[in-house]
């Protein structure tokens, strides 16, 4: 499976910025993509993923301090899936990556390259 992460860039302390994830290769009927970001200095962290099972939407799912604010949703047209944040913080400030999961609960053994994601305050 192979993983590309776009969409990042600078953008101001409340502000929105949209990620997108494009997925190739390999797939099974129950999959899961989810996004993580890591901070300088930080460990990664679980942003929220989205669950497929048997070729349907099962559920999203987000860390609470991105409940409410960021939105995993996916284009099965384009094998994308997206990260839409709003309400951006400088503690937003990260390399984001999408991963894949080719088992449903997910065990994320294949990542993307990351993209960074700089809010200014």
């Amino acid at each position: 499976v192979q993983l590309q992460a776009c969409g990042g860039g600078l953008v101001q302390a409340g502000g929105s910025l949209s990620l997108s994830c494009a997925t190739s290769g390999r797939t099974t009927s129950s999959f899961a993509v989810g996004w993580f970001r890591q901070a300088r200095g930080k460990e990664r962290e679980f942003v929220g993923d989205i669950t497929v099972r048997n070729w349907r939407y099962e559920r999203t799912n987000y860390a609470d301090s991105m409940k409410g604010r960021f939105t995993i949703s996916r284009d099965n047209t384009k094998n994308t899936v997206l990260l839409q944040m709003n309400s951006l913080e400088p503690d937003d400030t990260a390399v984001y990556y999408c991963a894949f999961s080719l088992v449903v609960p997910p065990r994320y053994t294949f990542w993307g390259q990351g993209t960074l994601v700089t809010v200014s305050s």
